[in-house]
């Protein structure tokens, strides 16, 4: 018996054979897992949904399959480290597609400027994490996008008080190596979009150090080969950090 069976009837709204399979299906990015890893992330994906405070806003008929989509991909970076790690993250909102935010911003003549932005997904210091459902249902196609996994990256990201591009590093990990790395490869991506070179990763990534971590994570764990052709030092800090190595995985 595995141990999902343990849990209560109650816990299990998404864990149905039927519905754990179109979860599976749905996710080519979990391909590659073993049985014993697949039961462990199912295990993590109800022990999340049960914790987490998931709401609806904006009209959206939140399902419990649709909380399951979110729980499952929002596990797979912690597969390896456990919801411990996700202990600044109590809510999740659920909008039925992107929604726009008021900007302002003051330039350096004092002109004050405001727009409105579309976001498909948004993390506060100390709030919810908002998703557009849209996008959660888009992502997991192993094609480089993944609203979870990206607002997951900022979580872990401020678990040391900042949202900089630097989680939390496991006690043998250096962070200076993860400064030098992450930067040389912030700046060589730079140089590549000025001048229009070729890149697998989205330039959302250069906004600041924070985006391009959430940006590099999404990659990592739907196409993590882009990351390892193009800069495998940053892979390889990845791969050690989320104790997880996609291309071994995806490529068996």
């Amino acid at each position: 018996m595995s141990r999902s069976e343990h849990l209560p009837v109650s816990d299990q709204i998404f864990l149905s054979g039927q519905q754990w399979s179109r979860l599976l299906e749905e996710h080519p990015i979990l391909a590659g897992f073993s049985t014993a890893q697949l039961e462990q992330l199912r295990d993590l994906a109800a022990r999340f949904n049960k914790v987490k405070r998931f709401e609806a806003a904006d009209g959206l008929q939140l399902s419990g399959y649709m909380k399951a989509s979110v729980s499952l991909q929002a596990c797979l970076p912690i597969l390896n480290l456990g919801l411990k790690w996700y202990s600044n993250w109590k809510t999740i909102v659920v909008v039925p597609a992107g929604f726009s935010q008021k900007q302002r911003k003051v330039d350096t003549a004092g002109v004050v400027h405001e727009w409105k932005e579309v976001h498909i997904g948004e993390s506060w210091v100390k709030g919810p994490v908002v998703l557009s459902w849209k996008d959660v249902a888009a992502s997991g196609r192993a094609d480089g996008f993944n609203v979870v996994i990206h607002e997951a990256a900022h979580r872990l990201d401020l678990l040391d008080g900042a949202m900089n591009g630097r989680p939390a590093l496991h006690r043998e990990m250096s962070p200076e190596q993860w400064r030098v790395t992450f930067r040389a490869a912030y700046t060589n991506l730079a140089w590549r979009m000025s001048r229009a070179l070729p890149s697998a990763i989205d330039t959302y990534a250069l906004e600041n150090p924070g985006e391009f971590f959430a940006v590099l994570s999404e990659i990592f764990f739907e196409r993590p080969r882009n990351i390892l052709m193009e800069y495998p030092g940053v892979y390889d800090l990845l791969k050690e950090f989320y104790r997880q190595d996609p291309v071994r995985r995806l490529s068996a």
